[in-house]
């Protein structure tokens, strides 16, 4: 077993029991006890575990879902050159769906100023009311309003989606690890991002420096299952080999 795959299983084990303890994990796998250690070192420094006598405990903040606006306030200078760096993924006509994240918001003032005739489908109730004079065509997920959340989710938002065919789906996550996937908070909206992806030609996954090498309550899917990556500053080289394995096309600043 590759050693990716076994904080996998550790994960797993940690969302079930909420703790784990290194003579456990070392018998079920097999392996020292000290390579537990590394591993949930490793875990503790995504996010995903906190690390205590003996093991480790889930780290109760990845089921946090911040409101909208506290979104929008962290990392913004980071969001906005997101925002510039997706353009020349987006062209004159396209169909377009997007999530409620603060990044996809900002990535469209981009867009919306710089292409022409596009279609934006979305659940999120900012962006109807941000671009409704745009010039572009916009249509509403519809759903049951989520008061925190600012966005429409449930059966009538899902149903929506899955009527249209697009371009592109231009989403964010809370977090993205190289043994976990992509994760996120928010189970409604996840179903949502999920349900974008299949009906989109291609995914372009919006994140900043922060979401990196972390982890979330909701597994969204894997990284098979998206074409872009684009973030703010360049990840590390680990990083870059892991995403080529993917084929995936990475944007990001240039290195400073």
């Amino acid at each position: 077993m590759r050693a990716f795959e076994r904080r996998e299983l550790i994960i797993n084990k940690l969302y079930r029991n909420k703790k784990v303890h290194v003579a456990d994990l070392a018998q079920d796998f097999e392996v020292s006890e000290e390579t537990i250690r590394r591993d949930l070192e490793k875990l503790d420094k995504e996010g995903i575990a906190k690390k205590s006598y003996g093991g480790a405990i889930l780290n109760v903040h990845t089921n946090e879902d911040p409101s909208y606006s506290h979104r929008h306030a962290v990392n913004i200078e980071a969001k906005r050159a997101i925002a510039a760096n997706v353009l020349d993924l987006i062209n004159d006509g396209d169909s377009l769906m997007t999530d409620t994240s603060s990044t996809a918001f900002e990535a469209l003032k981009k867009i919306t100023e710089a292409k022409k005739n596009l279609t934006i489908i979305t659940n999120s109730l900012v962006v109807l009311s941000e671009f409704q004079h745009s010039g572009h065509k916009l249509i509403s997920t519809g759903g049951v309003l989520g008061a925190e959340t600012n966005s429409f989710v449930g059966p009538s938002a899902s149903h929506t989606i899955q009527r249209y065919n697009v371009d592109a789906a231009l989403f964010s996550c809370k977090a993205l690890s190289m043994t976990g996937g992509l994760s996120d908070s928010n189970e409604a909206e996840s179903e949502l991002k999920i349900l974008m992806r299949q009906q989109a030609s291609k995914a372009v996954l919006l994140a900043d420096y922060s979401k990196f090498d972390r982890i979330a309550f909701v597994k969204l899917f894997g990284f098979e299952e998206i074409d872009y990556i684009v973030t703010d500053e360049k990840p590390s080289d680990e990083w870059i080999s892991f995403l080529s394995k993917y084929q995936i096309s990475l944007l990001h600043n240039p290195a400073e």
